[in-house]
């Protein structure tokens, strides 16, 4: 399991990777996935719902659990991948690129993501 050096990560286990200006996409760690299972329901928001960092901004249904997803920064939601609702397997199968959630315009990024190397140490004293 590897975590993208070029993203950043919550405690939450959501990755961001900021793109031009103060655009992000968002997603959830193949280590989450990992941890829930077998991913049978995604629940996302709609282009334009705004959010500050830290609140729910979906959920995440597996064979064991239901889990909310929490947005890494506030803004506001410009694009959703409504092609995961239908082909859940491409979350599983590539997280870090086609298996992004949303991307968002962002106000300004949150001082609580961690790089790759602060994920991984995290997730070991967590286990």
């Amino acid at each position: 399991m590897g975590f993208p050096s070029e993203l950043k990560y919550t405690k939450d286990h959501e990755w961001l990777m900021i793109e031009e200006g103060n655009e992000a996409t968002v997603g959830i760690t193949d280590y989450a996935l990992d941890q829930l299972g077998d991913v049978v329901h995604l629940e996302l928001p709609e282009v334009g719902d705004a959010f500050d960092a830290g609140s729910t901004f979906g959920t995440i249904e597996s064979t064991k659990t239901v889990s909310d997803l929490y947005m890494p920064v506030s803004g506001k939601i410009i694009a959703v991948n409504k092609d995961l609702i239908d082909s859940l397997d491409t979350l599983t199968d590539n997280p870090f690129e086609d298996g992004w959630l949303v991307k968002i315009a962002f106000d300004e990024e949150d001082g609580d993501l961690l790089d790759a190397s602060s994920y991984e140490a995290f997730i070991k004293e967590d286990e």
